[in-house]
């Protein structure tokens, strides 16, 4: 169990708050470069960290991340016009840059009077399918960190954004919870269940495709400079081999998992303390499509999810669609590994109150989760650097594989130890 008070730490992300304060000092993911599809495009309304912001691409391609509300008189800038070099307020047609500049002030036409002024703006990469901001202090921006699913081919990689109603750490601990995935997601994960049969699921994509029937992993975790990582140990057949499977946790949301010829990386990114922006980028070594990923998540039924709007809709208006009748061959009435998890996660409300859990050894990555946020919330109290921060984390990965008895875990990933700054 976590107290109150320290579930309240964890979760809390806005401004003025100890998660707050921990969650601005890293880069962010605000949106998919498919959200900002072509030059003057239409704008985005973005919520990070219980704020509202704006994301344009102005005409040269260029994306700018600004304070929502026009610095004139308040309006939105998400309704604004995005033209000849910047995004224009509708109200009164002031027109800021990508770096907050202010270029025209119809209103009043004195240059030298916009030349004073600078709107509120943040420093923004885009790399991997994603728009990443910073918006912490300025003194303190770190490097930006690169991930191994950028650095592959677009054909090799899909990218999707999942927006889902509750707390990002009630995702983020589903994620980190090697145990689940034989019992949630038994359809995919033991095929033949039914029939006390295990049978390997072939599919290379999926995730869930456990090489194990062992509902009872034995957990070792470590930690590293990103966060720490753990291997889940299930039993095989052969009593001198485990199947090993390795989980990282990136702080301060970010996750790993391995599927058998694909790796998803996972950031549960808060909009604010009961919203969470998903993202999921799958990429390996051959191409992948977004209809296969997203048919895999069970996303391609818009009962789940507006793929406009990148929203998880379903609710408990219609019991998140669970079909009660299914569950005589599905286990969990639900179809898809995302729409399981997203689920299970809403289950929970839109901020789980964690004092009132009873856990279990399989739950140790679960508890480590909270103990390294706590530590990393105090580290930035105390003015030091948190884990993960301003690190190149292509080496961060994650794996699926039989491990020989008495063989280390951690040599089926030796870069976790070698992670350095970026």
């Amino acid at each position: 169990m976590l107290s109150q008070k320290d579930n309240e730490m964890i979760c809390r992300v806005g401004a003025g708050t100890p998660g707050g304060a921990l969650m601005r000092r890293f880069w962010h993911p605000v949106c998919t470069s498919a959200q900002l599809p072509h030059p003057d495009c239409a704008p985005l309304r973005v919520r990070l960290l219980g704020e509202n912001y704006v994301a344009f691409r102005d005409s040269a391609g260029s994306v700018g991340f600004l304070e929502e509300l026009c610095m004139h008189r308040g309006a939105s800038l998400a309704l604004g016009r995005v033209e000849e070099g910047g995004i224009r307020c509708l109200y009164h047609g002031w027109k800021f840059s990508v770096s907050g500049d202010v270029m025209e002030t119809p209103n009043h036409a004195d240059p030298r009077y916009a030349a004073r002024l600078k709107a509120p703006s943040f420093p923004v990469r885009e790399a991997g399918g994603i728009v990443w901001a910073y918006v912490g202090p300025k003194e303190l921006l770190p490097a930006f960190s690169r991930y191994a699913f950028m650095d592959v081919e677009p054909s090799h990689r899909v990218v999707l954004r999942v927006n889902v109603a509750c707390n990002y750490l009630q995702l983020v601990e589903g994620g980190e919870d090697s145990s689940h995935v034989g019992v949630l997601h038994t359809n995919m994960a033991r095929p033949g269940w039914k029939e006390n049969e295990f049978t390997p699921n072939p599919d290379v994509v999926n995730p869930a495709a456990l090489a194990s029937n062992d509902l009872e992993p034995a957990l070792k975790i470590e930690d590293t400079p990103f966060g720490f990582q753990y291997v889940a140990l299930r039993k095989t057949a052969d009593s001198q081999v485990r199947n090993a499977r390795v989980v990282p946790f990136i702080v301060p949301y970010g996750r790993v998992i391995p599927a058998p010829a694909f790796l998803f990386t996972v950031l549960e990114v808060p909009e604010d303390d009961t919203h969470t922006s998903t993202y999921i980028v799958v990429h390996g070594d051959a191409p992948v499509t977004e209809a296969k990923i997203i048919e895999l998540l069970g996303l391609n039924d818009p009962e789940y999810y507006d793929r406009k709007n990148c929203t998880f809709t379903a609710s408990w208006a219609d019991s998140f669609g669970q079909n009660r009748e299914l569950m005589k061959e599905n286990w969990s009435g639900l179809r898809g590994v995302e729409v399981e998890d997203a689920t299970i996660g809403l289950s929970q409300g839109p901020l789980y109150d964690r004092s009132r859990e009873h856990l279990v050894p399989a739950d140790q990555a679960v508890v480590r989760v909270r103990r390294v946020l706590l530590e990393s919330i105090k580290r930035v109290m105390e003015n030091q650097q948190p884990p993960a921060l301003g690190l190149d984390l292509r080496g961060v990965s994650a794996c699926d594989r039989q491990l020989d008895e008495g063989a280390a875990w951690q040599d089926l990933l030796p870069s976790h130890r070698q992670t350095v700054a970026a």
